[in-house]
Order: structure tokens, then C-alpha cells, then sequence
């Protein structure tokens, strides 16, 4: 049996103010989450976004086609739930940052490692107060316990929609300071993007581009833009 889709049955979309936020209104009924949460939005800048996906579709409704939606009903039925517990598992990311482990060899790799990353490690050090030290090889060691503190207390305040667009942020990046640089646009997205790429990026220079991973890649860079996005309108 083939799954039941749903097909579009109404003719105007709105994005409506309360007293709680934003809500988007098809021929007047609110729209809700997967969970029957209210589908509340922090801003009009967020409401409008979704209500343009929303009177988008054509015929059968497409999710794939709806990430501002999508994202939302992460935040409402997923992160502001647990949202103590994902806040922590993000800002776990700053004991193992990707900017902090730097390769042993060849030279020109840990030349480029240190021109790209490096500068993210000062801005941490200095408009973060987090001073995070790079190690050589893939050993963990573990960072100053106040700069990880401090850290995960930014973490910690960001609203649950704001925390559901950091998730992909330092999750596709593998870095938390790399995740802060994109939320607080210390350099263009697309560099920030690009930083968190250098080892792939040598990779493929010595040995060639691989067609799956780069397919793998532009899926992530999409999500990875798409976050900035839903964090902007938070």
C-alpha cells in the first residue's frame, strides 16, 4: 500500500500575530506540528518565510521543499524539550573542536590548517572569552575547563529556535567556534563554509574529487547556509 500524502486543500495563507508570536493560518485554521504542538513563531521575518512555503505548494505537499518549516517544528517538537540536553551536547564540541586538532605533516597541509584556523582561535579567545589551544595528532586533551564554561553558557542562552539552527551549524561544521563565527558573521558565510572543509579540500587536491562525497558535500553546504538562514529570522 502506497503511503497516504497530503494533498494541498487550501487557497490562502497568512501569517497571523498573537499574543505568543506568529502563526501561520490556511483559509483561517492554524498550521500545527507533527506533534499538535502550535506551530508558533518568534518573528514575522519567520512567519513570512513559512507561509511563503506553505502557499508554494502545488498538489501534494512536499516537506523536502519546506525547510524553514521543517526547521520550526524541530525547534518547537524536538528542541524545547529537551532543550538543556541538546544545548549541552553542542557545547560539547568545544573539548574536541575540528580548529583543534591539527595534522603532523605534510608541511603545506599544517600550514594551511594553521592560516585557516588560527584566526578563528583569536576571535574565540578575544570576543568569546574562550582561549582554546590546538594539539597535534588525534588524541584528545581536554581544554580549559573556564573557557568550556563559558562557551557553554553562550550555548545555553540561545532561544530554542536559535539553538535548532546552531545544531546544523556546528554539527555540519564539526566545530563550535566555527558554529559562533557563522551565528555572529565574523567572516562570510562561504569562508566560514570553507574552513570547515581544509582537510577534504587537501584530500581531494592529492588524490582527485571523489563525485559521491562532493554530492554529500553540497547537500551539507545547503543545510549548512539553510541554518544561517533560520538563525537570521530567530
Amino acid at each position: 500500500m502506497s503511503e497516504w500524502k497530503q494533498k494541498r486543500f487550501w487557497k490562502e495563507v497568512a501569517a497571523v500575530e498573537g499574543s505568543d508570536g506568529w502563526a501561520i493560518h490556511l483559509d483561517g485554521r492554524s498550521v500545527k506540528t507533527p506533534a499538535k504542538a502550535g506551530l508558533i513563531l518568534p518573528t514575522q521575518t519567520m512567519a513570512d518565510a513559512i507561509a511563503a512555503e506553505w502557499d508554494a505548494q502545488e498538489g501534494v505537499v512536499d516537506p523536502t521543499s519546506m525547510p524553514f518549516t521543517r526547521s520550526a517544528n524541530a525547534a518547537i517538537d524536538k528542541v524545547a524539550i529537551q532543550k538543556a540536553e541538546v544545548a549541552d551536547m553542542l557545547a560539547a564540541y568545544g573539548d574536541a573542536d575540528l580548529l583543534c586538532y591539527r595534522a603532523e605533516a605534510p608541511a603545506e597541509l599544517v600550514e594551511r590548517q594553521s592560516a585557516s584556523w588560527d584566526p578563528y582561535l583569536a576571535w574565540a579567545a578575544q570576543h568569546l572569552g574562550a582561549r582554546l589551544h590546538p594539539r597535534t595528532g588525534v588524541i584528545h586533551e581536554s581544554q580549559d575547563a573556564d573557557s568550556l564554561k563559558r562557551l557553554s553558557d553562550r550555548v545555553h542562552a540561545l532561544s530554542e529556535f536559535q539553538l535548532a539552527a546552531f545544531h546544523d551549524l556546528v554539527s555540519l561544521s564539526g566545530s563550535l567556534i566555527l558554529g559562533f563565527a557563522a551565528a555572529q558573521d565574523l567572516n562570510p558565510l562561504l569562508n566560514v563554509w570553507a574552513a570547515s572543509r581544509v582537510d577534504e579540500i587537501w584530500q581531494q587536491e592529492q588524490w582527485g574529487a571523489d563525485e559521491e562525497a562532493e554530492t554529500v558535500a553540497e547537500i551539507k553546504k545547503t543545510s549548512f547556509f539553510h541554518a544561517k538562514s533560520f538563525f537570521d529570522a530567530a
